[in-house]
């Protein structure tokens, strides 16, 4: 794994922990979050709402840019991002019954 993969898998947790604190803060139609804080929650950023959302767009921006980018790397060294490494293909049974087939 190279180090510009493990950057962008980096910036890609980071990105995803601050857009749902991010996400969580805003106030909806029924409140949410934000309103748990108070006015704490928008005077902790010192953002009026349309920089809170703009700053979410920015950050789901490079959420998303980030996803792509370790997907195209590890396409390219031919990595996998699995934990197991690369699935292989499923094998059929060395006695060509499959499941629930032959007669016995």
């Amino acid at each position: 794994m190279s180090l510009l993969t493990i950057l962008l898998y980096i910036v890609f947790v980071l990105a995803a922990i601050v857009l749902t604190v991010v996400i969580l803060l805003q106030e909806g139609k029924g409140g949410g979050f934000g309103d748990a804080l108070g006015t704490a929650g928008t005077q902790t950023f010192g953002v009026a709402t349309k920089g809170i959302q703009t700053f979410t767009g920015i950050v789901a921006g490079v959420f998303l840019v980030s996803a792509f980018l370790i997907h195209y790397f590890n396409r390219l060294s031919g990595e996998s991002s699995l934990v197991g490494g690369t699935p292989s293909a499923v094998e059929a049974p060395a006695d060509g019954g499959g499941a629930g087939g032959g007669g016995e």
